[in-house]
């Protein structure tokens, strides 16, 4: 078998024409037509069901987006770019102004909906043929699945599930169901796939019994489900073969790609080109061109776009001797100095850039080099899955001595020495949320920790009782024919 992430090698063809290249313009729904493929002459053969979870994780690559937009809405950063008009969604959504008219939250609703669309079509045939290892391609199919339904509870709250293809039609029959019913969903999915995944993948970068845990774990989290929370991701952390990686800096060079920190990862390369014209079909990383330095010359780096660069603010809160500060924030204006490397300027300049995901030199720059780059995102970070149990056992008020433990085993990888955290109660509350910030920095995850943490206030801006969720797109609430009511206050 082969790895997913050089799946343009192979049976592109034929996952095209099976699961439709969803364009720019469409309704999630309106892929569901391409669908024509008659299932009496597919679903008859290993193959035929390894090609259709290609297809599933294909989806993966668009989640660029869903990464970016989880920085640039958070205090962490600004949206940047050339002018305070480039990419108005964006820039909408760090000024939290956005409305359902969106382009980019229609990119995240579509994108994450084609995913959901492709692991229910090879769901609805699972028990179609035998063959050995079945159970594993299911229970990837139903992780996968799981992941791009959080996606969409996480940014738009109450959606419509359904664990049988959406058909068109759906929009005006098919409610949004609660939020505590997407989550049962979910869930059911991760169990599944945590009692029929293996800590091994068959292939680099598919998805392992260790990422299933990690995510239903993250899952009961953002449910303040904590006594649950606390029980998966500790036998993750005891059971699992993931530790911390010694050098911090490691982490995010090729050289660390699917390490042993690496919990689940989404696999980007550099081989096919890519186009604007079709942002979710680049095998790239996307966001990776979007975050580069502005009209970049010196050693080590690529140039970019200057989107998403760190606030003084977040820069700040580093403390000294933090060995992490130096790995995710590039002070562009120092490391000039250092090497005589020359930059532009764009908007909302900082002079900081988020050195974790910008573009290194060294890959193949197919097509346009600012969206084919190899850069993989770690989603779930073993390091992640420690704060996560450290945050879940005080927040739980199960064992503040198992949180400080938890808290300062990444502690001390950071510091390059013990430098705990001896505090309890609510000062270890937001030690661990400070400790997620900083370990965690351009990674993504900011907005939502604020927003299900109650402190979404922070951010400038940002509305109580609004903001906590964004708009369903105008286009999907037109197309529901009032089945569909908008989130409050857009």
């Amino acid at each position: 078998m082969k790895n997913y992430k050089n799946k343009i090698t192979k049976g592109l063809l034929l996952i095209l024409l099976v699961f439709g290249a969803n364009s720019c313009g469409d309704s999630y729904l309106e892929e569901v037509d391409r669908y024509s493929i008659d299932s009496e002459s597919y679903f008859n053969s290993e193959d035929d069901y390894y090609n259709a979870l290609v297809g599933v994780y294909d989806l993966l690559q668009s989640t660029y987006v869903n990464v970016m937009l989880g920085e640039i809405a958070s205090d962490n950063t600004l949206c940047g770019g050339e002018s305070p008009t480039d990419v108005v969604g964006f820039q909408q959504i760090d000024d939290m102004i956005h409305t359902p008219v969106n382009s980019n939250l229609r990119d995240i609703w579509n994108w994450m909906y084609a995913g959901v669309n492709r692991a229910n079509f090879l769901l609805e045939f699972q028990d179609k043929t035998d063959f050995e290892g079945r159970e594993i391609i299911i229970g990837e199919a139903r992780f996968l699945r799981a992941y791009y339904y959080f996606e969409l509870v996480k940014w738009f709250g109450p959606i419509p599930i359904k664990e049988t293809r959406f058909e068109l039609g759906d929009e005006t029959s098919v409610p949004r169901s609660p939020v505590a019913d997407v989550y049962k969903l979910i869930e059911d999915d991760l169990k599944y796939a945590v009692d029929n995944l293996n800590y091994t993948a068959p292939e680099v970068g598919r998805v392992t019994k260790g990422a299933a845990q990690a995510l239903l774990g993250k899952a009961y989290l953002y449910q303040n489900k904590f006594s649950d929370a606390a029980i998966i991701l500790d036998n993750l952390i005891v059971n699992g073969p993931y530790d911390l990686v010694t050098d911090y800096n490691s982490i995010f060079e090729n050289a660390g790609e699917n390490g042993i920190e690496s919990v689940f990862e989404v696999q980007y390369s550099d081989a096919e080109g890519a186009g604007f014209e079709c942002l979710q079909c680049s095998e790239g990383n996307v966001a990776v061109g979007f975050n580069g330095i502005r009209n970049y010359s010196g050693p080590m780096f690529d140039s970019g776009f200057s989107f998403n660069v760190p606030t003084q603010e977040v820069v700040d809160e580093f403390e000294d001797g933090d060995l992490r500060k130096d790995v995710a924030i590039l002070d562009i204006n120092e490391w000039a100095i250092q090497t005589g490397a020359t930059f532009g300027t764009g908007n909302e300049h900082t002079g900081y850039f988020n050195r974790k995901y910008i573009a290194r030199k060294g890959d193949l720059n197919t097509g346009d080099q600012n969206l084919t780059n190899p850069n993989n995102y770690r989603a779930i970070r073993f390091a992640d899955v420690l704060l996560m149990a450290a945050e879940a056992y005080n927040r739980g008020g199960i064992d503040d001595t198992k949180a400080q433990g938890f808290l300062n085993r990444v502690r001390e990888r950071a510091f390059g020495m013990p430098n705990d955290i001896t505090s309890t109660g609510a000062a270890l509350t937001d030690a661990i949320a400070h400790e997620r910030r900083v370990e965690l920095v351009g990674e993504g995850h900011r907005f939502f920790d604020l927003v299900r943490t109650g402190r979404g206030s922070e951010i400038d801006g940002f509305t109580t009782g609004k903001n906590e969720v964004f708009p369903i797109p105008i286009e999907e609430i037109q197309f529901s024919n009032g089945n569909w009511e908008q989130n409050p206050n857009y």
